[in-house]
């Protein structure tokens, strides 16, 4: 079996490509460098020459929405395109938990990709993940204020592992065509400003979390229960707790 990993040296990506190598099957990294998204017809026909998989794990270098909506709008044709014309029998794509409840320029751009895939007559599987703990961590170091705040909206959140995203993306990859949606989510709920200042203070980062409801996600404001996967949603094994230990 010869899987295609677009976005191969991204958080989830990198994690995807080991976790499929523990599934047997032959990986072939692609990944965009510039990250414009784009790549020539010629170079997806090399890549995917004799793919049966495509796992389509790329994200946008920006959420800025005209940004992001070019980069799915680009990356994603050209790649559908290059897997019909390949014969690929499974396209899967990673997404966002509660891309349609929130209304930014990312997650609407989230919603093309979808919508591309859908339409698409390749065979996929959609698979939306639940925040990260290093999407948590990585905004918290990004949300630098003077008065040594971080302001966060008190969402709720089922926060998995980067790595146990990418092992529900590679065990969905190898199976049978979904023509559907898993939602994977971690085994715990928080406050996002919560664990926001739970993973501070494990840190030895000191600044002060806010709770606010107006503090922006990617660009959207979010409700109270915004981020939450349905109830169905596969549930990942790492606790915060455990997460940190591995750090």
């Amino acid at each position: 079996m010869r899987v295609v990993v677009a976005g191969a040296t991204g958080l989830v990506g990198s994690r995807t490509v080991v976790r499929l190598r523990d599934h047997g099957v032959e990986v072939v990294p692609l990944s965009h460098p510039d990250h414009s998204g784009a790549a020539t017809e010629r170079d997806l026909a090399r890549a995917l020459r004799g793919a049966d998989i495509v796992v389509d794990v790329t994200d946008a270098p920006s959420p800025a929405e005209p940004v992001s909506l070019q980069f799915f709008r680009t990356s994603t044709t050209a790649l559908l395109a290059a897997a019909e014309r390949a014969g690929v029998e499974h396209h899967v794509v990673l997404s966002f938990v509660g891309a349609e409840r929130l209304l930014s320029g990312y997650f609407r751009a989230k919603l093309l990709l979808e919508d591309q895939v859908r339409r698409s007559p390749v065979p996929h599987s959609i698979v939306r993940a639940a925040l990260s703990f290093e999407c948590v961590e990585a905004m918290a170091r990004q949300d630098a204020h003077q008065d040594g705040e971080v302001r966060v909206a008190p969402a709720l959140v089922r926060p998995a592992s980067a790595d146990d995203v990418a092992a529900a993306v590679a065990h969905v990859a190898v199976g049978l065509p979904l023509f559907g949606t898993l939602e994977v989510a971690g085994p715990e709920e928080f406050g996002l400003n919560e664990l926001t200042a739970e993973l501070l203070a494990a840190t030895g980062d000191a600044r002060h979390v806010v709770a606010d409801e107006h503090a922006w996600f990617f660009g959207a404001e979010l409700r109270r229960r915004s981020l939450l996967p349905a109830a169905h949603a596969h549930v990942a094994r790492t606790t915060f707790r455990e997460w940190l230990a591995q750090r």
